[in-house]
């Protein structure tokens, strides 16, 4: 037996979903038995099985060193603070909705 991973989606732009999981031993028999326990519903308009035995998975130790980049979540605090001191030294310190 195999494990297929299940996703659905609906006619339009929305995205795939994963659905959920089904063993069978063959492609043809995961096609049936997801449309027969997933789609009963009308849950979705098209269907992907993978075999789980083809996702390749990323533990936490790879992932990791991803996580720590600041330079990408920029709230704007720096910069602010750059233009209101560019501002003080060119003797413009106004703020917002003052007149200078």
């Amino acid at each position: 037996m195999r494990r297929y991973e299940v996703f659905l989606k609906k006619d339009g732009k929305d995205e795939y979903r994963h659905a959920g999981s089904l063993d069978a031993p063959d492609d043809g028999l995961a096609l049936l038995l997801a449309r027969e326990s997933y789609l009963r519903r009308a849950e979705g308009d098209r269907l992907w099985l993978v075999d789980r035995d083809h996702i390749i998975v990323g533990d936490g130790e790879f992932v990791a060193p991803n996580a720590d980049k600041p330079h990408r979540h920029n709230d704007g605090e720096r910069i602010a603070a750059r233009r209101k001191r560019l501002r003080a030294e060119a003797g413009q310190d106004t703020g917002p909705g003052e007149v200078g």
